[in-house]
């Protein structure tokens, strides 16, 4: 099933591109780290030391090509068409990634190694045996020898190889391809798709029916073509010619030649198509209208309640990727520089702070129709519907981040009103008709909604009778 789904994946027109896509929408530009010591200090020293680490491949990958957003991509990508991977931290603080197909099992072991997991009376994993070097999977692995055993955990039983896979069951020990149930009829459609090209050439080719009369002489003229003899089950024989493309044909005396265009591809093959494509988007997480990167066929209420979704499910992807990958990555980098001797983070420790305290703050979506989406989220906050918090945790913002974001933007557009406002104070300070500024008269704030303000200015009525001469009205109270 791993080589079929590759061979998808590598050469069948829509499939690749489809998976990226896929990757792209769970994805969404990365994973953020966010470092929670619950010490600001210690967070940002954090979050500084991986960021420098993450972004290097010469630091971050064993062979020196992939930083950690390739590698995060990658994972996501193998998951999807092989099923698992492997991660293997290095004592130099780097990562070396396997590929689902080196973890085999040899013929010759009597432990209870289950494809290439090494398991213990209750599943739990002891180790992981690599073949050393890439083999034909058709091969059988016969030794011990020809593979290499990784431990599962270090003696304190940290994770030190970290396993990369989706199961659907619980005594489920390596992970299937997502296109599992999907492999026969994606290969059905390349069929198909072959058939409808291969139809259409030789429509191309021969384009007209020859009738015969009783008295017609059989023959093709004008060209000279290969011909071969065949007999039929009657005993009578036939001449076949040869055709090509531009092939021009001759009649007979007797023979009527008529033009022949069929309908080709003809209208069942779009439904037919659209049916084997919707089978593999679904397998794929994805809408066909995404997989296509066509709408036409569906309106905007269509296009919105699939896309809300198939978002549904990249949301459960990228917590798994986050506590698969991400995670225990972050946590073995604390543990390698604690063991290293990393003055910051050993105080920290030792002062009672959790320093392996973080969480990944995955991508959110942008909304589908901001306009109304929007107004839909500020109807549930001033109803008390719902809390701000919660809102944002939908758009898969941090509302920590976030109040502190605004918060920061506010006071710096204050403070830079105000200088503004100052500097001007102080160059006309010596004009008559010059009224001072505030940081409000820069800022120029958006007003409150339902507030309105006019400039015109209503001329006052003139002095009546009852009125006094400065202008008061002498009956009221």
């Amino acid at each position: 099933m791993m080589e079929t789904a590759r061979d998808l994946f590598r050469n069948h027109c829509l499939i690749g591109q489809g998976i990226r896509r896929f990757v792209s929408n769970v994805l969404r530009g990365g994973f953020l780290l966010d470092p929670k010591t619950g010490d600001e200090d210690l967070d940002r020293y954090n979050a500084a030391w991986f960021r420098e680490w993450a972004e290097d491949p010469e630091q971050c990958d064993l062979s020196g090509e992939h930083n950690f957003r390739a590698m995060e991509r990658l994972v996501l990508e193998q998951v999807t068409v092989d099923g698992d991977m492997l991660t293997l931290p290095d004592v130099s603080g780097r990562l070396y990634m396997s590929e689902a197909h080196r973890l085999r099992t040899p013929t010759n072991t009597r432990k209870n190694v289950v494809h290439g997991v090494e398991l213990d009376g209750f599943r739990r994993r002891i180790a992981y045996w690599v073949t050393k070097d890439d083999i034909d999977p058709l091969q059988s692995v016969s030794r011990v020898s020809d593979v290499t055993q990784y431990p599962a955990r270090d003696k304190a039983g940290n994770r030190v190889v970290f396993h990369h896979y989706m199961p659907d069951r619980i005594s489920q020990t390596r992970g299937i391809t997502a296109f599992a149930p999907a492999i026969d009829t994606a290969g059905m459609g390349d069929d198909l798709m072959f058939a409808q090209l291969v139809k259409a050439q030789i429509a191309s080719c021969v384009a007209l029916f020859r009738e015969l009369s009783e008295n017609a002489t059989m023959g093709v003229g004008g060209q000279d073509l290969d011909e071969t003899t065949e007999t039929r089950p009657t005993g009578s024989t036939r001449t076949l010619a040869g055709w090509q493309p531009g092939l021009e044909v001759f009649g007979f005396p007797g023979e009527k030649l008529n033009g022949f265009s069929p309908a080709i591809p003809n209208p069942e093959f779009f439904q037919h198509a659209m049916l084997i494509l919707g089978i593999v988007a679904v397998n794929l997480d994805l809408p066909l209208a995404v997989l296509l990167l066509d709408p036409s066929k569906t309106n905007f209420s269509g296009w919105r309640g699939a896309m809300d979704q198939a978002r549904q499910r990249f949301m459960d992807i990228q917590r798994w990727l986050s506590a698969s990958f991400h995670s225990p990555v972050y946590r073995w980098q604390v543990r390698r520089r604690l063991e290293a001797g990393d003055a910051t983070l050993i105080s920290a420790q030792n002062a009672g702070i959790n320093v392996y305290g973080h969480r990944w703050q995955a991508a959110g979506w942008p909304y589908i129709e901001p306009t109304q989406d929007a107004t839909g989220d500020l109807i549930q906050e001033r109803g008390l519907l719902n809390s701000r918090r919660r809102l944002a945790a939908d758009r898969g913002i941090d509302y920590e981040d976030l109040v502190t974001e605004i918060v920061a933007d506010r006071v710096r557009i204050i403070r830079e009103s105000q200088r503004a406002a100052d500097g001007l104070n102080t160059e006309f300070a010596t004009s008559e008709s010059w009224q001072a500024l505030s940081w409000r008269d820069i800022a120029q704030w958006a007003m409150p909604e339902g507030v309105t303000l006019s400039s015109a200015q209503n001329p006052q009525p003139e002095a009546t009778p009852d009125q006094s001469a400065d202008g008061g009205d002498q009956n009221a109270e």
